[in-house]
């Protein structure tokens, strides 16, 4: 019995000695902390992947968006290349049928190196059936300073002929011979004192182009000097019954055909009456107001003047300008460097 008692004390005692060195005894308050730390962790590591996939979808969004753009600007700029080399082959589709066109160009009547296609003046148009070109003439169409001209008057005829503003005249006609139409007929008429027919015949055609040169001469043979005779001029001009008429002076007449002193309106002007050797701006303006309409009163024939510079006389432009319009010509006072 006392040994039963004994072992039964015994084991009661191992099983004492076992339960208080046991290791798997935990504390249950640091298992609770650490499963909160962990869990916080497990927390902080599921948000930093929620945002880096928020990021990776965005950038893939933006590479999307920009993936399309640069295939659109691609796109465009095919169809930019496509539409430049179709305007580069047709730009030079037209260049070359340009140069291979033939432009029919009607060449000029005669040559001279002062009437290129550059010299064409805009509004001035050679044209008519029977051409009259008219020249004055007189001693004030050497120069264009009165004193210049007075002191030309006495020197030889060389230098009259020198003088720069009658070799401009020369120029001029050059210019409106070389344009005369084949199927037109052209007189020279040369007026100071008086007036003259100074080509080879009465018309001249103009397809002769060596009856054409010998008016060209004829103009190098003349000397200006006297004075200004519009009448006698517009006289000459009308007995020829022109289509048309090309006049090249500086200025209005200061003498006259008629016999003024039977004229009221020149009552007034002594040096028409024989009692002056000079004449007013007023007479002038009166001589060729009167000379127009007794030798040119029709409106049917187209006047064209080349109104070149002369010192004292500023009615001049505006008496021609209105006599020409009338007549559906014009007037022009080109720029030194014409032609």
């Amino acid at each position: 019995m006392s040994c039963g008692l004994g072992a039964v004390i015994l084991v009661f005692m191992l099983v004492k000695y076992n339960v208080d060195v046991n290791p798997a005894v935990v504390d249950n308050k640091s298992l609770a902390t650490e499963l909160l730390e962990l869990q916080a962790h497990e927390k902080a590591l599921s948000d930093q992947v929620a945002a880096v996939d928020e990021v990776r979808a965005q950038t893939s969004a933006s590479i999307e968006d920009l993936s399309q753009r640069i295939a659109q600007i691609q796109q465009d700029l095919a169809g930019t290349q496509q539409l430049s080399d179709q305007q580069r082959s047709e730009l030079a589709a037209i260049e070359k049928k340009i140069a291979e066109m033939q432009v029919a160009q009607t060449p000029d009547l005669i040559e001279s190196e002062n009437v290129g296609e550059e010299n064409y003046i805009i509004g001035l148009k050679v044209e008519g059936s029977k051409i009259a070109i008219m020249v004055d003439s007189s001693a004030s169409m050497t120069d264009e300073i009165l004193i210049d001209v007075i002191r030309r008057k006495n020197r030889p005829d060389a230098e009259k002929q020198a003088g720069p503003k009658w070799q401009r005249v020369r120029r001029i006609v050059d210019w409106l011979l070389a344009r005369i139409p084949p199927d037109s007929d052209v007189a020279l008429i040369a007026f100071d004192a008086t007036a003259r027919n100074v080509g080879p015949s009465d018309w001249v055609s103009g397809r002769n182009a060596q009856a054409v040169n010998e008016l060209r001469s004829t103009m190098a043979s003349l000397i200006p000097s006297g004075p200004t005779n519009l009448q006698a001029g517009l006289r000459a001009a009308h007995d020829l019954n022109p289509s048309n008429v090309y006049l090249i002076t500086d200025g209005l007449p200061t003498k006259g055909l008629s016999n003024f002193k039977n004229l009221n309106p020149f009552a007034s002007c002594s040096s028409l009456r024989g009692t002056s050797t000079t004449i007013s701006g007023e007479c002038r303006l009166k001589l060729f107001q009167h000379s127009v309409s007794q030798e040119f009163p029709s409106d049917n024939i187209p006047v064209n003047v080349v109104l070149l510079p002369i010192e004292g006389d500023p009615a001049a432009a505006g008496a021609y300008w209105t006599w020409t319009s009338q007549t559906g010509g014009l007037t022009i006072s080109p720029a030194d460097s014409w032609p």
